[in-house]
C-alpha cells in the first residue's frame, strides 16, 4: 500500500552543481519511491531536459498526495537562473531556504525523512550567510547543541566528534563532554535507527599512536579515555583510544559496529576510499531522519549528463529503510 512507503523530502542542494541531475536520475531510476523535491521546478525541468528524461514534475502543496512514479515538487524560486558549473552567491539564500522548508515539512509530518543533495559552503558564506554545513544547520533548526555526523558504507560506519573545523581548532574542541556525547548519541541511534541491540564502538585517539602514553600529546589519556570510561560505566560497549593508523584494518573493523573519529579527515578518507559513491551521510541525534550524499557539488561536470546518482540513491534507500 502507498501508505507503507514513506515520503522523502529531498533538497537538490547547490543549483549549479550535480544535485538537480542526481535528483532527476533518482526519480527516473526508482519510480517506486515517493519523492517530494523542495526546489525550483524550472531547475528540475532543465535537469530532466539535460538528461533526456520525460519525467512528470508535479507541483505540490501541503495536503496534496505524494505518489510513486512521479517527482512531486514543493515550489521554491531561484533568485537568479542557475547556470551549470557557475556558482552565484545570489542563490545562496535559496539553498538555505530549501533546507529550512524541507525541515518544516518533515517535522510537521508531510514527509517521513529528509534527503539532502550537495551544497557549496564557500558560496553560501560568500553571500554573507554563516554556514559551516548541513549537520550544524540542522542542529540549529532543531534547537540542539549536539548532533553527530556519521558516514556509512557497506562494511564501515564512521561517526565524528568534530565536523567542519579548521585543523588547528580541533584539539580545543576535543573535550570530555564532546567525546562522551558523541559516543552516547551514536550508541543510541545504532540501537533505535539501525536495530543493533548491543553496538560495539571503537574510539580513536587524537594523536599519533593514541598519544604514546602521554609522550605524543595529553588528550588521549586526559580527555578521551575518561570519556570512554564514563560511557562504559553507563553500559555502553566502547573501547579505545585506538591509534588511527591501525583502527581501520579488517580485523579491527570486524570487531565493531562503528568507529568514533575525532575529526573529519581522520576517519572520512578511509571510508570514502572504501565506499565512495555508495556511502551515505547520516545525521544522528535529530528528532527526524536525515541522510545525504557522500560527495560535493562536482561543478566541473555539472550540466554535462555525467553525474553519477549512486550516492543519492543510497541516501534515499537508506532513509526509506530507516523510516520503515
Amino acid at each position: 500500500m502507498i501508505r507503507d512507503i514513506p515520503v522523502l523530502a529531498l533538497t537538490p542542494g547547490e543549483p549549479a552543481g550535480i544535485g538537480p541531475e542526481c535528483t532527476i536520475r533518482l526519480a527516473h531510476e526508482h519510480p517506486e519511491l515517493r519523492l517530494l523535491a523542495v526546489a525550483d521546478p524550472q531547475l528540475l525541468a532543465a535537469a530532466a531536459n539535460t538528461l533526456g528524461f520525460e519525467l512528470p514534475i508535479v507541483p505540490w502543496q501541503p495536503g496534496d498526495t505524494v505518489s510513486a512514479g512521479k517527482l512531486h515538487c514543493f515550489p521554491q524560486t531561484l533568485v537568479q537562473p542557475a547556470r551549470a558549473g557557475q556558482l552565484d552567491p545570489a542563490n545562496a539564500a535559496y539553498v538555505v531556504s530549501t533546507l529550512k522548508s524541507a525541515v518544516r515539512l518533515v517535522r510537521s509530518g508531510h514527509a517521513g525523512a529528509l534527503v539532502t543533495g550537495p551544497v557549496h559552503k564557500g558560496v553560501i558564506n560568500k553571500a554573507g550567510i554563516a554556514f559551516s554545513g548541513h549537520t550544524e544547520l540542522l542542529a540549529e533548526l532543531s534547537s540542539l547543541k549536539k548532533v553527530v555526523m556519521m558516514l556509512a558504507a557497506e562494511h564501515i560506519r564512521v561517526a565524528l566528534v568534530t565536523t567542519h573545523l579548521p585543523l588547528r581548532d580541533v584539539p580545543d574542541a576535543i573535550t570530555q563532554i564532546n567525546v562522551r556525547d558523541t559516543i552516547r548519541i551514536t550508541h543510541h541511534e545504532l540501537q533505535h535507527r539501525f536495530d543493533i541491540k548491543a553496538p560495539v564502538l571503537q574510539v580513536l585517539g587524537l594523536n599519533p599512536h593514541a598519544g604514546e602514553d602521554g609522550y605524543l600529546g595529553h588528550e588521549d589519556l586526559q580527555v578521551i579515555q575518561p570519556a570512554i570510561d564514563d560511557c562504559r560505566h553507563d553500559g555502553i560497549n566502547a573501547f579505545g583510544p585506538v591509534p588511527a593508523d591501525t583502527a581501520f584494518t579488517p580485523p579491527r573493523l570486524a570487531k565493531c559496529d562503528a568507529v568514533i573519529a575525532m575529526y573529519h579527515d581522520q576517519g572520512l578518507p578511509v571510508l570514502k576510499h572504501a565506499g565512495f559513491g555508495n556511502a551515505v551521510n547520516i545525521t544522528l541525534g535529530l528528532p527526524f531522519i536525515r541522510t545525504s550524499v557522500d560527495h560535493g557539488t562536482a561543478l566541473d561536470i555539472a550540466g554535462q549528463n555525467r553525474a553519477d546518482a549512486s550516492s543519492m540513491v543510497v541516501a534515499a534507500l537508506t532513509a526509506q529503510r530507516m523510516c520503515q
